[in-house]
């Protein structure tokens, strides 16, 4: 066991078990009369909800907006990280990033045009699309400016996970291989590069390697078994594992083939990094290795000294996670959290540690590490290396700090 884990032996731990199970017993004798309405009456039908929806009860778990936008149709919306269990995100809560708002996109008229460097240039209806073998793969879709507003010193002291880390999400993705579609147009020599285009008013470009398209790279058009949500790119997005969300176009209608980065708007004036020496760093295209606690943390804090679970997600766009180290002091101390299966490349992996409060302070950390052996690093090793305007690509560890009453808040 964990050397500071207080009282977690098997009996002690089913002591604390027992405890609860002796009070819950004795409540329920006492009020074994007392029915709960919803015992006494019929439910709602099944076919007055055409569409299931959560419980009622849980209409506090939503996406919020990260920021009034200077634009309106320009917006971000953050998954509840905090509130959720396992690793899938639900469609309905995966973080959203427009930055022209959501097309309404009708499926019949939408083609995908595929030429430039390429021997047939061609011209895909979804239903085309839909002919070529199929795949489905559970990966993670993560902003490249998550938590970057540490940088401009914009999250307040109550701010959640959903706050810090909420432009991540994570989904079982349905497509056809880019590469299949690729070898129907047969690539030309010297294909180095891919221009993808989106639909949207916004007419997102993006310059994609030609390896990265052979490898690994997806033309979605499900998500968690169901049809793309407009506002995940419907009815076709292009998806790259473990690359930062910008590159991967949602509402894709176009990928010219050429010799070189195309040069965009999307990748010259945005999504680049300035580096200490003052050279913007371009095509910074994986997500470094990330972790973060989501239980105890903001919101999610404990009530009573005690048994608690500490939990949380890891994730890297270089593969696999390996290990996860959890710290209850504020990183001077480490131990080993344990992983929950499946461990996918480039996927959410789910860590848990358990852990007894004795009711005093306590300092909360997370640590990844990946199959490639990057570990994440903490907020000072980061910005020393990348330098005081580095913005994305943030992975620093993360520090809740939480008070002997229980209440958890970011340590800034």
């Amino acid at each position: 066991m964990p050397n500071n884990a207080v009282g977690l032996s098997r009996r002690g731990l089913f002591q604390q078990a027992g405890v609860a199970v002796t009070v819950a017993s004795t409540a329920a004798q006492a009020n074994e009369a007392d029915i709960p309405p919803w015992t006494l009456e019929q439910g709602q039908p099944v076919t007055d909800v055409p569409y299931g929806t959560p419980s009622g009860f849980e209409k506090s778990v939503m996406r919020r907006t990260r920021e009034t936008p200077l634009f309106p149709t320009a917006a971000s919306m953050l998954t509840p990280l905090q509130d959720l269990d396992g690793i899938i995100t639900p469609n309905g809560l995966h973080y959203i990033r427009n930055h022209a708002g959501t097309p309404t996109i009708d499926p019949d008229r939408h083609r995908l045009l595929v030429h430039g460097l390429v021997d047939r240039p061609l011209s895909f209806g979804m239903d085309d699309l839909m002919r070529f073998p199929s795949v489905s793969r559970i990966h993670f879709l993560e902003c490249s400016g998550n938590s970057g507003q540490y940088k401009t010193g914009q999250y307040k002291a109550d701010a959640t996970v959903q706050h810090t880390h909420g432009l991540l999400s994570c989904a079982e993705w349905t497509g056809v291989r880019l590469s299949d579609v690729l070898a129907e147009a047969g690539l030309k020599p010297g294909a180095a590069w891919i221009l993808a285009e989106g639909a949207d008013a916004a007419a997102l470009t993006r310059s994609i390697p030609v390896a990265k398209a052979l490898d690994d790279a997806i033309l979605a058009y499900s998500q968690n078994g169901e049809r793309l949500r407009p506002e995940q790119g419907y009815p076709l997005r292009l998806f790259l594992p473990g690359f930062e969300g910008n590159a991967n176009v949602k509402w894709l209608r176009r990928l010219k083939v050429g010799d070189q980065p195309f040069q965009t708007r999307w990748e010259t004036s945005k999504y680049t990094s300035l580096m200490p020496d003052g050279v913007a760093r371009q095509f910074n295209f994986t997500m470094e290795v990330k972790s973060v606690i989501t239980r105890p943390s903001p919101g999610r804090g404990l009530r009573h000294p005690g048994f608690c679970e500490v939990t949380g997600l890891a994730w890297s766009g270089h593969g696999r996670i390996m290990r996860v180290e959890v710290s209850t002091d504020g990183g001077g101390s480490w131990q080993d959290a344990a992983l929950d299966g499946p461990i996918l490349p480039k996927c959410l992996t789910r860590f848990r540690l358990p852990w007894s409060w004795t009711g005093g302070p306590a300092s909360f950390q997370s640590r990844a590490t990946d199959e490639t052996g990057e570990v994440q690093p903490t907020r000072e090793r980061l910005l020393a290396s990348r330098g005081p305007n580095y913005y994305y690509h943030y992975n620093a560890i993360q520090t809740w700090a939480m008070a002997p009453g229980g209440e958890v808040k970011l340590a800034v």
